[in-house]
C-alpha cells in the first residue's frame, strides 16, 4: 500500500459517512413526515424515490466540485511555491528554518537538516505545502471518486428507510416503525465502523450516530404532523 492510498482512507470514510448518513436521515424525515400528514404509502414511495434521485445526484455533484476545487487550490499553490523557490530562495530557506525551529531543531542539527532539505527540492516543496500552507495533496482522480462515492452512499442511505414500504401494503404505522428500526440499526453500524477504523468506543460512537440521525427523522415527523392537522393545508 502506497502513502497516497493510506492517506486516501480518511477521505473515503468521510465521503461514505457523509453520503449514507445524509441519505438515511433525509429520507427517514420525509417518510415520517408524509406518514404523519397524508397516510398514503404509494405517495411515500414515489416522493422518496424522487428525493433519492435528486439528492444523490446533487450530493455527488457537490462532492465532485468541492474536491475539484481543493485540487485546483493545491495545484495553484504548488506552482506558486515552485516559483518562489526559484525566485526567492533566501525567503523560502528562512521559512523552512522557522518550521524546523518549531520542531525543536537548533544549532548544528538545525543547519544540517536545513542543508539536507535544500538539496532535495521535492522534499522542500512538500514540507512547505504541508507545514506552511497546511494543505494536503489531492490526486487527479479524487474529484471523480469522491463524487461517485458520495452519490452512491446517498442512494444506499435512501433505500434503507424506504425498503419496508415495498412490503407492508397499506399499513403505514408498521412501515414507519420498520423504517425507524432499519435506520437506527444502519446508523449505529456506520458509527461502529467509524470507531473500528479510527478511535473511540464503538458503542458510544454507534449510539451517537443513531441518536443524531433519528432526531432528524423526528423533526420530519413533527413537521408532517403539524401540517397534516392544520386546516386549509
Amino acid at each position: 500500500m502506497t502513502v497516497s492510498e493510506r492517506h486516501a482512507r480518511p477521505t473515503l470514510l468521510s465521503d461514505f459517512i457523509l453520503g449514507s448518513e445524509d441519505g438515511i436521515v433525509n429520507v427517514l424525515g420525509i417518510i415520517l413526515g408524509l406518514a404523519a400528514a397524508i397516510h398514503n404509502p404509494r405517495v411515500i414511495v414515489i416522493a422518496t424515490l424522487a428525493a433519492m434521485a435528486a439528492e444523490s445526484i446533487a450530493m455527488g455533484a457537490v462532492a465532485f466540485t468541492s474536491t475539484r476545487s481543493r485540487r485546483r487550490l493545491y495545484t495553484a499553490e504548488v506552482e506558486r511555491e515552485l516559483r518562489e523557490m526559484r525566485e526567492l530562495p533566501d525567503v523560502e530557506r528562512e521559512e523552512v528554518r522557522v518550521i524546523l525551529k518549531d520542531w525543536g531543531y537548533a544549532g548544528a542539527d538545525l543547519d544540517q537538516m536545513l542543508g539536507l532539505i535544500e538539496k532535495n527540492p521535492k522534499a522542500m516543496l512538500e514540507l512547505m505545502m504541508a507545514f506552511e500552507l497546511k494543505l494536503s495533496p489531492v490526486e487527479a482522480k479524487a474529484p471523480r471518486n469522491s463524487g461517485l462515492l458520495v452519490g452512491g452512499a446517498t442512494t444506499f442511505g435512501h433505500l434503507i428507510p424506504l425498503v419496508p414500504f415495498f412490503f407492508i401494503g397499506n399499513d403505514i404505522l408498521l412501515g414507519a416503525v420498520l423504517s425507524i428500526i432499519a435506520s437506527a440499526v444502519a446508523l449505529f453500524g456506520i458509527g461502529w465502523y467509524e470507531a473500528k477504523i479510527t478511535i473511540g468506543g464503538w458503542w458510544q460512537n454507534g449510539l451517537q450516530m443513531a441518536v443524531i440521525g433519528l432526531a432528524g427523522g423526528f423533526a420530519g415527523y413533527l413537521i408532517g404532523h403539524v401540517l397534516g392537522t392544520t386546516p386549509g393545508l
